[in-house]
């Protein structure tokens, strides 16, 4: 409906009110004009109260130039011209929108005024004023074009092919020449880029690039889902000589650089599945009756130099991401699985955050550095369950203090409005040709929770230090990398005290 039938109640209108029907009015008749009494009649003000909130309201919008008062003294919108460049969104009707970059205002663009400008491509439009009075834009330029490649399905047929695109926003099929298909056959998965696209042609001219297979087939199907969220499922040749070529040896000079905690009880939970080891967990009984605590991560940053080309390729990709049958890691294998994995009977060099705790699990002290540690046991979540269950096992006198304290930190943080987020896992079985054989839901274990538990440790204790030390904060953020990492750290002596204790300062 638009405003001109719309019936307004008679009622006593504030400012607020005011402006949202205005706008309204305004951007649905954007080349119509309205006298003062026009206005009047159309929102059926009778107070003079609201009368005047009107004209106030009036003035604010022509004085922030969202309408214009013309010589007649009626009011309009501000029909803007030239040209503005914004970011096209495309639906797979072909229902296109350009948001202006400077004021964030939606401009509607006609199909036929695409001009071959696709979702997400970066565009110069001409704006002008449709028939109906409403403003429009149209593509004069494509600045950057959103994405070069495309994955799809090959439809073959005498003459010729197409790719048959899947992408939501993808409103065309791209037609690939026989002497352009890499030998695809009909129905193959496969990736194509456009190499041409004709003025006035419907579809776009291209070319395969990459065969992933059979349409149906597991390994082709996941490489499409890699493939159409730009997922790297390999890493570029270079990166990969350049991590073979990183020194693993952990000299005696770097030991003595760290605090040495390969004699502290150490150990490792993750999933039975696991291939990458990131973080660990150490615990002994002090002197004092108190209990020391320790939440280490793998030094990855020791082995990248910032800038190098693991580095560039790590920020790249922003992290690791997990599916049904694979991870796609941020970091080549030989470092993630291998030397910054923080694996059973293995010296590692890890950045940790050790805590003493009396029995009440009251913090008495908290240390922050560089370590180097050794894990002495590496258990899949049952493993450490069973534990938690019967009291028997290995390193039960650890696990089970750990659990003690792990309770106490829950409930304080609970206490302390803490939400919960808990929900029934489910967890795909996949057979040896990996297809889902089944599946099993259930509710997470308590051991995720006193694990979270330990590790929201060092999340209370590192604002400590930051205010104490008067360091600016870094927001977590997936494209964080290695050498954000690196550059935090060495705003950081460490002491290699033995005991833990508050002893790290700032340079």
């Amino acid at each position: 409906m638009s405003e001109e039938t719309k019936n307004y109640k008679a009622e006593r209108y504030n400012r607020r009110t005011l402006n949202r029907i205005l706008a309204d009015v305004f951007k649905e008749n954007p080349l119509k004009e309205y006298g003062f009494e026009d206005l009047i009649s159309l929102l059926n003000i009778e107070d003079n109260a609201s009368k005047e909130m009107l004209q106030l309201v009036l003035n604010e919008l022509v004085e922030g130039n969202k309408i214009q008062k013309n010589e007649a003294g009626n009011f309009q919108t501000v029909i803007k011209t030239g040209v503005v460049i914004g970011i096209l969104d495309l639906s797979r009707k072909g229902q296109a929108f350009v948001r202006e970059e400077q004021s964030g205002a939606e401009i509607s663009v006609p199909n036929e005024n695409l001009h071959n400008a696709l979702h997400g491509d970066r565009v110069e439009i001409a704006l002008s004023a449709s028939k109906s009075g409403k403003q429009e834009g149209e593509v004069i330029k494509i600045i950057k074009r959103a994405r070069t490649s495309f994955i799809g399905t090959i439809e073959k047929d005498k003459n010729f092919a197409f790719l048959v695109t899947n992408h939501k926003t993808m409103p065309y099929d791209i037609f690939i020449p026989f002497d352009k298909l890499m030998k695809a056959k009909n129905n193959d998965k496969a990736v194509a880029v456009i190499t041409e696209w004709p003025e006035g042609a419907k579809n776009p001219i291209g070319e395969v690039i990459e065969i992933l297979g059979a349409t149906g087939n597991n390994e082709t199907e996941i490489h499409a889902i890699l493939a159409e969220y730009g997922l790297p499922y390999q890493f570029p040749e270079n990166v990969e000589k350049a991590a073979e070529a990183l020194s693993t040896e952990i000299t005696e000079e770097e030991i003595a650089s760290r605090r040495d905690m390969r004699d502290v009880t150490t150990f490792t939970i993750d999933p039975a599945d696991a291939k990458d080891f990131d973080d660990a967990i150490s615990y002994r009984k002090l002197k004092n009756g108190n209990h020391e605590i320790g939440v280490h991560i793998a030094d990855v940053s020791h082995y990248i130099e910032e800038g190098s080309v693991i580095d560039q390729e790590a920020f790249n990709r922003g992290t690791s991401v997990y599916l049904v049958d694979r991870v796609v890691p941020m970091l080549p294998e030989k470092l993630c699985n291998e030397v910054c994995s923080l694996r059973q009977d293995e010296d590692k060099l890890t950045f940790s955050a050790v805590f003493e705790l009396n029995d009440k699990a009251e913090i008495q002290s908290e240390w922050f550095g560089k370590t180097v540690i050794r894990s002495n046991r590496r258990f899949c979540y049952d493993e450490a369950q069973q534990i938690i269950e019967t009291g028997e096992g290995d390193l039960k006198d650890e696990i089970l203090k750990c659990w003690d304290l792990a309770k106490i930190l829950r409930e304080e943080r609970f206490k302390n409005g803490s939400i919960s987020f808990e929900r029934n896992e489910i967890k795909f079985d996949i057979d040896e040709n990996v297809n889902r054989s089944g599946f099993i839901s259930g509710s997470r274990k308590r051991l995720t929770f006193w694990l979270r538990s330990l590790c929201c440790l060092p999340t209370r204790g590192l604002p400590r230090l930051s205010a104490r030390k008067k360091t600016k904060s870094i927001r977590r953020r997936l494209s964080s990398t290695v050498s954000t990492t690196s550059r935090i750290w060495k705003n950081f002596t460490v002491s290699k005290n033995s005991s833990a204790s508050s002893d790290i300062q700032s340079t």
